[in-house]
C-alpha cells in the first residue's frame, strides 16, 4: 500500500467460485454454490445421491460400436467437474477417467459423469496405469495430481518407480518454489527421503483407482477433504 494505490477489502472470502472460510487455526476452501450450479445446469438437482463417484474396479474403454452421445454436453460436464477439483481432490481419479473419452463419448461414459454428479448430492485402451501424488506443507494439502502415465509399465514394480520419479521431480520443483517465496533455504541437505507407507494409510490411492465407500471416506479424510456440515461445529 506504500507503493501502489489499493484498498484493504479484509480477509478473502470468495475467489473465482471458491468460497474461503477463515476460522481460528484453519482455513476452509469449498465450492458448494458452484457444485449446486453444476447440478442445476445439467438437470441433476433431484438425482439419487451415491456414496462414491465411481464403481470400485470399474473399467472403461473406447466403444466404437455404440452410438456416440452429444460430445459438446459431455465435454461441458467434464470441464465443470475439473474446476471442482480445486477443492475435491477425492474426485480426481473419476474425473480424470471421464476426461479420456471426450473425443467420442458414448452412453457408457455419460453414465460415469452422471455418477460423479450424483456424488455431489485401469485403462483398457492403452494399458497405461494411473499415478497419483499429494504434497503437503505444514500438514496442509497444497498440490495433488492424478494422471495417466505416458508409457506402459512392464510390471507393478516398474510402475512404482515411474510414479516415484514423477513425484520426485514435482517435489523438487515445489521445494524450490517454497524456498523462493519464503526466502529461506531448506535446513536439511537431504532433498528426498523415501519412507514405507502402510497400505491403510496410502492416501494417494484415492487418486489412482476407484475405491469402495469406506476406503474412499478414509482416504478423503487423510487428504484433508471434510464434510461441510461437520466443519461448522
Amino acid at each position: 500500500m506504500a507503493k501502489f494505490e489499493m484498498r484493504d477489502l479484509g480477509l478473502l472470502s470468495y475467489y473465482l467460485g471458491i468460497e474461503v472460510e477463515q476460522q481460528k487455526g484453519r482455513i476452509l476452501l469449498k465450492q458448494p454454490t458452484y457444485a449446486k450450479r453444476i447440478l442445476s445446469q445439467f438437470e441433476m438437482t433431484d438425482c439419487n445421491a451415491t456414496k462414491y463417484p465411481m464403481e470400485p474396479k470399474a473399467q472403461f474403454h473406447k466403444d466404437m460400436e455404440e452410438a456416440p452421445i452429444d460430445a459438446t454436453e459431455y465435454r461441458s460436464i467434464v470441464g465443470c467437474l475439473r474446476y471442482l477439483l480445486n477443492t475435491r481432490p477425492d474426485l480426481s481419479y473419476a474425473v480424470g477417467m471421464a476426461s479420456r473419452y471426450m473425443e467420442r463419448p458414448t452412453a457408457m461414459h455419460h453414465k460415469v459423469v452422471k455418477q460423479i454428479l450424483s456424488d455431489l448430492a485401469g485403462d483398457l485402451d492403452g494399458r497405461k496405469s494411473t499415478s497419483g501424488m499429494a504434497f503437503y506443507l505444514n500438514e496442509s494439502l497444497v498440490s495433488w495430481n492424478s494422471q495417466k502415465k505416458k508409457t506402459v509399465a512392464l510390471s507393478s514394480c516398474d510402475a512404482e518407480f515411474m510414479a516415484a520419479t514423477t513425484a520426485a521431480c514435482q517435489a523438487l520443483w515445489l521445494r524450490s518454489l517454497v524456498s523462493e517465496l519464503t526466502g529461506m533455504e531448506p535446513r536439511s541437505k537431504g532433498k528426498i527421503v523415501i519412507e514405507f507407507v502402510n497400505t491403510g494409510e496410502q492416501r494417494a490411492d484415492a487418486l489412482t483407482k476407484a475405491l469402495t465407500e469406506v476406503k474412499l471416506a478414509a482416504m478423503s479424510q487423510l487428504l484433508g477433504v471434510r464434510d461441510l456440515e461437520s466443519c461448522q461445529d
